[in-house]
């Protein structure tokens, strides 16, 4: 006999993945459709293979719609998530951004950080979230970098390069 889930100490994400993944907020051949790609890691550089990340974002047009601007991707075993989305128009004089949340173990609460995207040099210069971070290499954290046919954002946990994390 295994131990049902109330027997023992989660979290259990495969859970919410099951009820309702959802890494495609648009087809793959959508007019201006992108791909993003990362990595959770741990404090060590390790991948983290059992981790969720959600994003939230507004639409092309800068606007919040019930029906589209939420995604849920677990990691595999290299610790990967990816998504097909895309790219949020500017809302409230912030840059265009998602807005990222990471559960994994070992986290009580899930961490909350932002991707910003690196051909919009102006606007995020002047965002007033990612200008806010005095430090250049930890703001740098938050900004996505162009990977082939898409965007790589890795999120580190701790240490080396941590990402930015902001409170809930």
């Amino acid at each position: 006999m295994s131990a049902t889930p109330s027997q023992t100490v989660g979290p259990f994400f495969r859970l919410g993945l099951c009820v309702r993944p959802n890494e495609e907020l648009v087809e793959p051949g959508t007019p201006g459709a992108v791909r993003i790609r990362g990595l959770v890691l741990d404090g060590a550089g390790t991948p983290v293979p059992d981790a969720m990340v959600e994003i939230w974002q507004a639409d092309a047009d800068g606007e919040y719609r019930g029906e589209f601007g939420w995604g849920r991707s677990g990691t595999d075993d290299d610790g990967a998530f990816r998504f097909v989305t895309v790219k949020p128009g500017p809302v409230d004089g912030q840059a265009p951004h998602l807005v990222v949340l990471v559960f994994a173990r070992g986290l009580l609460k899930p961490v909350l950080t932002r991707m910003y995207f690196p051909e919009e040099v102006e606007a995020n210069a002047v965002d007033p979230v990612l200008s806010g971070i005095a430090d250049e290499g930890l703001r740098a954290t938050l900004v996505a970098e162009a990977d082939g046919d898409g965007l790589r954002f890795d999120v580190r946990l701790q240490g080396d390069r941590q990402t930015a994390f902001f409170a809930l």
